[in-house]
């Protein structure tokens, strides 16, 4: 009897064991699937919790409004599977992508790429509709639907796919818009279709998509309701990529010497701010404050979809005055990142710029040919804008040297609109302040002559005239031959071509 006792404990220990190291079997496969992967559970697994087969999943209505069968060759993750608002949003791009194939730019037999899609519901409905050959990345992997892959990094070679879609915005997030384009080019067959889904509708916005993306002609485009409260309005965008890419890139790298500004730049003027007809009698505090009338571009339109941010700083001085007080602080920048140029002929500001980074200084006088300047210097400590008894310097040719007095030194001047036209393009977002002492009447007529004004988006431009002097009342400026009428006729013939400009003090 004890013996018969003995034997039948010793197999309950060892069944207990031996459940006890399942158990820890199956712990072990499922840490390593979650954890170590990094991937949801698919039909690949040796071991998963959930399938295709789960409540969560044949809850998931297709688009002819039946349900999946344990049939279904894919999975979504089965957590965000089982939340309705993966329901709705397969159902959103399930709409999307009938209409497409209505439309012809989308077919069942094409190759199909969903471009920064965390879950992968995009390729899901792709794959509910018939369009078999889909996949999608993401920064991280949700397979089999998803794998490892950037917006502007695409892990596939050139002339992949005959379809790319982005959806949700993911374009208008990117913080390297043009590397996404990009990759768009590369990625997508001759001949193929991309769709962009953006939040972004004015129309300065959608003609900066256009020109960037390179690759491609605009086809077609619609407004749409969206599913994110985040992106509660949609632009669809369809292009096709063209054949021919360099007869497209010499197009629109070609810039004529009398360019016209678009007239979608110029509709912006009618939000502008008005110009101050009247000549103010006290221009050091009136021009000073209409800097707060200011329309900034940034306030009335979408920058996003340029290929970089430019600021120009034309007689920049220090370091601290325009670049640090108004354009880092004050100047609306969407959260965009500016290269910063800053021309400075006054070499006693120069060391300022030595440990500034994201500051290219370009130690010259903008002027309208290279060639060497006097440069006026003028020591009046009284005068409110001189920084450390520097005044405000003129330039003049070497030869003339007219109208010029006090010390003087000889610098070298540089053609501003042809570097400006080497240095940026017109898929680029420029905006230029200009503080040249009187130069202005020389250099603005050049930037138009030259087509170099289409490259700039914003101006903040003060112009110099015999204004009345804050010293002397009833006394006009002998610094300056230009009157207040010549400097308004500068600023409306700029508005008149439709350059967004500013009277800056």
């Amino acid at each position: 009897m004890e013996l018969a006792a003995g034997k039948s404990g010793f197999l309950r220990n060892v069944v207990v064991r031996f459940l006890l190291f399942s158990l820890l079997v199956v712990g072990v496969r499922f840490a390593y699937v979650i954890t170590i992967r990094g991937e949801s559970c698919s039909f690949g697994d040796d071991f998963c919790f959930f399938s295709s087969t789960s409540p969560e999943n044949q809850n998931l209505v297709t688009a002819a409004g039946g349900h999946l069968d344990s049939s279904s060759s894919v999975t979504l993750n089965p957590i965000a599977a089982a939340t309705p608002e993966v329901h709705k949003r397969v159902m959103f791009y399930i709409t999307v992508f009938q209409d497409l194939i209505v439309d012809g730019f989308l077919s069942t037999k094409s190759k199909s790429l969903c471009v920064e899609t965390p879950v992968g519901e995009d390729v899901y409905a792709l794959k509910e509709i018939g369009v078999d050959d889909s996949v999608g990345i993401y920064k991280k992997a949700s397979k089999p639907l998803v794998i490892n892959g950037l917006g502007h990094k695409h892990p596939f070679k050139d002339n992949t796919f005959d379809f790319i879609f982005s959806g949700n915005g993911a374009l208008d997030r990117s913080d390297k818009a043009a590397e996404f384009a990009a990759e768009v080019g590369r990625t997508l067959k001759p001949e193929g279709y991309a769709v962009i889904h953006t939040s972004s509708i004015d129309t300065y916005s959608f003609n900066s998509f256009i020109r960037l993306f390179n690759c491609c002609k605009f086809v077609h485009s619609r407004h749409m309701d969206g599913f994110d409260p985040d992106m509660p309005h949609i632009h669809e965008i369809v292009m096709k990529k063209i054949v021919d890419i360099k007869i497209r890139e010499k197009t629109d790298s070609s810039l004529s010497n009398r360019c016209s500004v678009p007239g979608y730049k110029q509709d912006l003027l009618k939000k502008a701010e008005p110009l101050i007809e009247t000549e103010p009698l006290k221009p050091w505090i009136t021009l000073k404050r209409n800097i707060e009338n200011v329309k900034y571009l940034p306030s009335m339109a979408d920058i996003n979809f340029k290929q970089r941010y430019v600021y120009v700083d034309v007689g920049a001085r220090s370091y601290g005055s325009s670049i640090v007080s108004w354009f880092k602080k004050q100047y609306p920048k969407q959260n965009k990142t500016f290269d910063i140029y800053a021309i400075e002929a006054d070499k006693h500001f120069h060391d300022q710029y030595q440990s500034k980074k994201g500051v290219k200084l370009l130690p010259y006088a903008a002027w309208v040919k290279n060639e060497s300047l006097v440069f006026e210097i003028n020591q009046t400590p009284g005068d409110e804008n001189v920084e450390k008894g520097r005044g405000m310097g003129r330039i003049q040719p070497v030869k003339s040297g007219g109208g010029i007095v006090g010390s003087v030194d000889v610098i070298q001047g540089f053609d501003f609109a042809n570097w400006l036209k080497n240095t940026v393009t017109e898929k680029d977002f420029v905006v230029m302040k200009m503080d040249v002492e009187g130069t202005e009447f020389d250099l603005i007529p050049k930037l138009i002559e030259t087509g170099a004004i289409c490259l700039i988006d914003e101006v903040f431009l003060e112009c110099h005239y015999n204004r009345w002097q804050k010293c002397c009342p009833g006394v006009r400026s002998p610094k300056y031959q230009k009157t207040y009428g010549q400097c308004l006729d500068l600023f409306k013939s700029l508005r008149q071509r439709g350059v967004l400009v500013h009277q800056w003090w």
